[in-house]
């Protein structure tokens, strides 16, 4: 039996960890998803510049500009872009900061509450 699978969207996947970047970016694939990936938030940036994404995934404890500041400048720019927060600290949900992603997903083994996630943000547009 085939999973359903979703369109064939872009997103970017922004985490410093590379073994959570291969995950997810793996992971992702399997659910039909062209997905790149940035290992900081200077890359993702930069990466915005050049290209068009559907959603982002990103990591918000990250050296350099962290999660939260690139989020403000994602939104600042490319306001209806679809932002994912996730994160291993359940405590950045309380931040002001974060309140602009449109999901925030605490970061699990298990990828079944970030899928879904992406599932139904890209399902409702």
């Amino acid at each position: 039996m085939m999973k359903k699978q979703i369109m064939k969207e872009k997103i970017l996947v922004v985490d410093d960890e590379e073994g959570i970047r291969l995950l997810y970016k793996e992971e992702l694939e399997e659910e039909g998803l062209d997905v790149h990936i940035a290992a900081s938030g200077e890359e993702a940036l930069k990466k915005l510049e050049k290209d068009k994404y559907s959603l982002i995934v990103l990591d918000i404890k990250m050296p350099g500009i962290d999660g939260i500041e690139v989020l403000r400048r994602i939104k600042e720019k490319w306001k209806s872009l679809p932002v994912i927060l996730c994160t291993a600290y359940h405590h950045y949900k309380q931040d002001f900061g974060t309140w602009a992603s449109d999901a925030y997903v605490v970061k699990s083994s298990d990828l079944k509450e970030l899928k879904d996630t992406i599932k139904g943000i890209l399902g409702s547009r």
